[in-house]
């Protein structure tokens, strides 16, 4: 799964479905990516995720407190409503994970903000 670093956040996204061996691997190189990189956030857009069983969960909350532990922040965006119920219907809570309705939102609460768009023909220098 790529890792993309914006200045000093990084973004990732978990993949329509994560197996156990994927998971584990996915947790490894997000955390040495938070300590090599020096990232002060992490967004993780699970909106592809249309399944989630007890140990992805399990290991969103885990690396949430490992990448709170190496100092960065993790906001979990675009979670569906199937996976939603399904943590439910399981009794699953994220205890400690933030959340964002989507990756848009989630970059806000880690002090991204969007650029305000140029009107049409305006020189790219007109914004400072």
């Amino acid at each position: 799964m790529p890792i993309l670093r914006l200045g000093d956040v990084l973004v990732t996204g978990l993949l329509d479905e994560l197996d156990d061996k994927s998971a584990l691997a996915f947790t490894d190189e997000l955390t040495r990516r938070i300590t090599a990189d020096e990232a002060r956030g992490v967004l993780i857009d699970i909106s592809r995720l249309e399944i989630i069983d007890s140990f992805v969960a399990r290991t969103l909350m885990e690396l949430t407190t490992m990448a709170r532990l190496l100092g960065a922040r993790v906001i979990v965006a675009g979670m569906l409503p199937p996976v939603t119920m399904t943590l439910v219907e399981l009794g699953i809570e994220l205890s400690g994970v933030e959340t964002a309705l989507n990756a848009e939102r989630g970059m806000a609460l880690l002090g991204w903000q969007r650029s305000p768009r140029l009107p049409e023909g305006a020189p790219r220098a007109a914004i400072r």
